[in-house]
């Protein structure tokens, strides 16, 4: 007795599978532009919120009476997340450098506001991110550009 093996299939042979679906290049365009804009817009909320946050603090300082390292830092970081909308916007200057500066000056705030409270050893370590941070932003600086 004879058996026909060919409408069989083992299973190392493979189905072929369905081809990739392709995107048509009016939808990828139409895709692209909706997230550039919610980009600019979620932006532009950066930028609003920024303002907004920058004038509650110069309000809490002239109540105060005084101004504080703390409070130069924080002015520090407002102009740097506003300076980082600006070049996105403008098209000019390397925007990933922006959020390194924004973290560096974070951190030097960290370090005044704690101050004599701090642990030596955090000290040093928030140090040593701070260097790191900064040779980061000279490298990307220095070679980003060629």
């Amino acid at each position: 007795m004879q058996t026909d093996n060919s409408k069989t299939t083992s299973a190392s042979e493979k189905v072929p599978s369905e081809p990739p679906v392709e995107v048509s290049d009016t939808e990828e365009v139409v895709v692209e532009r909706g997230l550039k804009y919610l980009q600019r817009a979620l932006l532009l909320v950066v930028a609003i919120m920024t303002v907004v946050a920058t004038g509650m603090e110069i309000l809490a300082v002239f109540e105060a009476g005084a101004v504080n390292l703390g409070d130069i830092l924080l002015m520090f970081l407002y102009a740097e997340v506003i300076s980082m909308v600006a070049v996105f916007y403008s098209g000019r200057g390397l925007t990933m450098v922006f959020p390194i500066l924004i973290a560096i000056t974070a951190l030097a705030r960290l370090i005044v506001l704690q101050g004599k409270e701090m642990d030596p050893s955090n000290i040093l370590i928030e140090a040593g991110a701070i260097f790191l941070l900064a040779l980061a932003a000279v490298v990307l600086l220095r070679f980003a550009r060629k």
